[in-house]
């Protein structure tokens, strides 16, 4: 939505568009009988859209990044859990 709002989109279309990509590609995910890593390779042509994106994300270590927050977020909720334990 960010990325939409800097490229001169309103707040309203940004999210459309930010929602409607996260939901399509989770219904095609959903539906499909292809991991992800597959699908996302069905759609990338280098030289296009889909691959410079992927670069630019790969660049910045976007995927450690996710990993590390989720593990996070794990020890957090093990943490809370030993003290809401009775």
């Amino acid at each position: 939505m960010e990325a939409g709002i800097r490229m001169g989109l309103g707040s309203d279309q940004a999210r459309q568009l930010a929602l409607g990509t996260v939901a399509g590609a989770s219904a095609l995910a959903q539906q499909s009988g292809s991991s992800p890593a597959q699908l996302r390779e069905q759609v990338t042509s280098k030289g296009g859209t889909t691959y410079a994106a992927l670069q630019a994300m790969e660049q910045a270590n976007v995927k450690e990044a996710i990993v590390k927050a989720i593990e996070q977020a794990r020890l957090r909720a093990i943490e809370l859990g030993d003290l809401l334990a009775p």
